[in-house]
């Protein structure tokens, strides 16, 4: 189960990446962000501090990203 989120999180955050890198905003938050918040939940499974640390770093910064949406 851990390794099918691995892999899931890992294309979400490539998917995302390229998105980026086509100027695709906000689609590239959301996939991206979907894909950290999947290595978050992977490295709390499988308590991997690193894995947490990198990525649900990352969520902040995604939830910055979704309030300029709205605001």
């Amino acid at each position: 189960m851990i390794n099918k989120i691995k892999w899931v999180s890992t294309f979400l955050v490539l998917i995302g990446i390229l998105l980026t890198n086509l100027n695709l905003y906000p689609l590239n938050i959301f996939v991206h962000g979907l894909g950290a918040l999947g290595w978050t939940f992977a490295g709390y499974m499988s308590t991997d501090r690193a894995i947490m640390t990198n990525f649900g770093l990352q969520i902040p910064i995604f939830l910055v990203g979704y309030l300029n949406l709205i605001v």
